[in-house]
């Protein structure tokens, strides 16, 4: 394998959590919610998904375990939000310090203990395709679930009349709540999407990118989501080409220090996030275009009339 095909990998491999926390926070927000809380539900993933895997023996167990774990804690996220109608932000941010703590709690027992990881899929022939084999059939599970979510999630928002309600919701819900659409029932259902993908998201770092259980592996990575999210305009097509540009930018500081680039570690570290700053100070100077793109309804509370 040549030098730029491992490096195209890593980029995948990296960047395959974000489209796939980036295209479950895309659904939220457009039903209106702002879920802060995808950091949260991301470690809650992780955690659940290595120690699944670990007590099975089986890491597609441990898929099943991490979607259920960002599951359910986006489950306490919608109680509080839309059935007990907390503050949203206050609440996201609330959930990610919880399961940043509680992630460490569970897995404190399983620090050093070598995982269990997702195996790459093979196709016969096609993977012996000069470059292009490796990159895209010679690929995990997940990387496969992304590509999927992202043509699932494109063409319920714009070809399905679930997803025109959804749309509807974000941008008036007290407009479609008068057309008799259910709009809890619905950012129920959105944000449990969100949790799902945001706990594959993160049993995809536990079994894959990294594999074994890592306090805090999440690393800032649902921020980084919240930020995809604003970057793609609220379009799924662009929450992948937004994911690959944060995950190059995360990959080359690495391969940046294996080269010997005379640049501090420290600076190149946190380029995957000065990058996300300045590509949202991009977007901000463009106030009509985010305006026009938002969901009117984005993080105000609904309560239907009794």
């Amino acid at each position: 394998m040549s030098v730029f095909e491992a490096i195209l990998l890593t980029i995948i491999t990296a960047s395959t959590p974000l489209v796939i926390a980036g295209l479950g926070e895309l659904v939220v927000e457009r039903s209106g919610v702002l879920n802060l809380g995808v950091e949260g539900m991301m470690i809650i993933g992780a955690v659940a998904a290595f120690v699944g895997a670990q007590m099975s023996g089986s890491p597609y167990v441990g898929l099943i375990a991490g979607i259920a774990g960002g599951t359910l804690f986006s489950l306490l996220f919608g109680f509080l939000t839309l059935t007990l109608v907390t503050n949203q932000v206050a609440t996201g941010l609330a959930l990610t310090i919880l399961g940043l703590g509680l992630s460490g709690m569970i897995g404190e027992g399983y620090v050093s203990v070598p995982g269990v990881q997702l195996r790459e899929i093979v196709f016969p022939v096609l993977s012996d395709i000069p470059l292009v084999g490796p990159v895209l059939f010679k690929q995990d599970l997940t990387f496969y679930l992304s590509i999927a979510l992202l043509i699932g999630v494109n063409w319920f928002l714009f070809r399905s009349r679930s997803g025109l309600k959804l749309r509807a919701i974000g941008d008036s819900h007290g407009s479609a709540h008068a057309l008799g659409i259910d709009v809890i029932r619905t950012r129920y259902l959105a944000v449990m999407f969100g949790g799902a993908c945001a706990g594959l998201a993160g049993a995809q770092l536990s079994l894959v990118y990294t594999p074994q259980w890592v306090e805090n592996m999440s690393a800032g990575r649902g921020w980084v989501t919240l930020a995809l999210v604003v970057f793609a305009s609220w379009r799924p097509m662009r929450v992948l080409a937004g994911g690959y540009l944060f995950g190059a930018v995360t990959i080359l500081q690495f391969h940046a220090q294996g080269f010997g680039v005379g640049i501090p570690s420290q600076f190149l570290s946190m380029l995957p996030y000065a990058s996300t700053i300045v590509v949202l100070i991009i977007i901000s100077q463009n106030r009509r275009a985010t305006l026009i793109n938002t969901p009117a309804s984005l993080g105000k509370a609904f309560v239907p009339e009794r």
